[in-house]
């Protein structure tokens, strides 16, 4: 009997590994549409000097006036084209996404490798230190920071980077505790290979994964905490836009019941990147976790039809056998001597 199946995993024989990565990815249909998102989200943003219609920081015309033809999302309150302010919003917001995730990957990957594959005293100290700052309520260390600091564009950055850096420590600390106990790294050290080339070469490719994932949840993050404290006025300070301080105006009740086009265009667009983030760092947990079950309904390709040998089953079309009792011969009763019989 042919059964014709459908195989959602294609090929895999010949596959590479990140040719599997990029075909379990494919398979998260909003991971691929969010990814489309930021593409075009991003190149606005790169491209605001040239798309911009107006000046962000210049009066473009009347104050406050609704969308139109010459304004596509208005003006503010001081007449500057919001449509302007908001390209040049977003890449700010992208920018302190960017760089204070790299700086807090950086410290934590450095601190998770060094007290993972060190162990002892060092290891200790790292993490009594990674507990003490996670012990702090994060928002509330946050604003002490920016409290501290001088308000400003850079400030936010290193604020934010030095202080996301302790789950990454701690999830790397921990995959290099499992990975230092693995043939390969223990048949480096076996080889006498130095410990930058073990930590660098050996274990670190291996974590990537991982890492990768949780960044994206921290820039995520760090663009959230950017917008609430520019909106608070301890972030991003005008007059340079801000998806943070662009909300700022949203204060007034006349502003969010008569002007909605002065703060639902920003705060949809921090909605929007923030999803968008997260679906793809789902996507890319998923993908490049070899143990995740996908779900793969809706693959166009084709099995190979395959033959299905009937098998026999146990009783079926099987000889007749001989059962004890049966096809004996059977003796007349008559001629069978009975007790009192032919008795004279």
């Amino acid at each position: 009997m042919k059964m014709n199946r459908k195989n959602p995993y294609g090929d895999i024989g010949r596959e590479n590994y990140w040719q599997t990565v990029r075909r379990r990815f494919l398979h998260h249909r909003l991971a691929c549409i969010s990814l489309v998102v930021l593409a075009v989200i991003c190149a606005a943003a790169v491209l605001a000097p040239v798309i911009a219609p107006y000046d962000p920081d210049a009066i473009a015309g009347p104050f406050g006036a609704p969308p139109s033809l010459q304004f596509l999302l208005g003006t503010d309150q001081i007449g500057r084209d919001m449509l302007s302010r908001l390209l040049y919003a977003t890449r700010i917001s992208l920018l302190v996404g960017v760089l204070a995730t790299a700086i807090s990957t950086a410290i934590g990957v450095s601190l998770g490798l060094l007290g993972g594959y060190f162990g002892g005293w060092l290891d200790i100290a790292i993490m009594r230190f990674t507990d003490m700052v996670m012990s702090f309520p994060y928002i509330l260390l946050v604003l002490v920071a920016a409290a501290i600091f001088e308000p400003g564009l850079w400030s936010i950055i290193l604020i934010l980077g030095f202080v996301d850096w302790p789950g990454i420590a701690r999830l790397v600390r921990g995959n290099v505790l499992s990975l230092r106990e693995t043939n390969f790294v223990k048949s480096s050290i076996v080889a006498g290979m130095p410990a930058r080339h073990i930590l660098f070469s050996e274990i670190l490719p291996n974590t990537v994964a991982p890492i990768l994932v949780y960044a994206t949840s921290v820039m995520a993050l760090s663009m959230l905490d950017e917008a609430s404290l520019s909106f608070l006025g301890m972030g991003v300070q005008p007059p340079t836009a801000s998806l943070g301080n662009m909300l700022n105006s949203a204060q007034s009740l006349t502003v969010l019941t008569k002007q909605p086009w002065l703060w639902i265009p920003p705060g949809l667009l921090i909605v929007v990147l923030v999803v968008a983030i997260n679906f793809v760092g789902d996507a890319l947990r998923d993908a490049l976790d070899p143990s995740a079950v996908l779900n793969l309904g809706g693959a166009d390709q084709d099995m190979p039809e395959q033959d299905t040998p009937e098998q026999d089953m146990p009783g079926r079309d099987m000889p007749d056998q001989d059962t004890p009792g049966r096809d004996m011969p059977v003796r007349d009763a008559s001629d069978r001597d009975m007790p009192g019989r032919n008795i004279p």
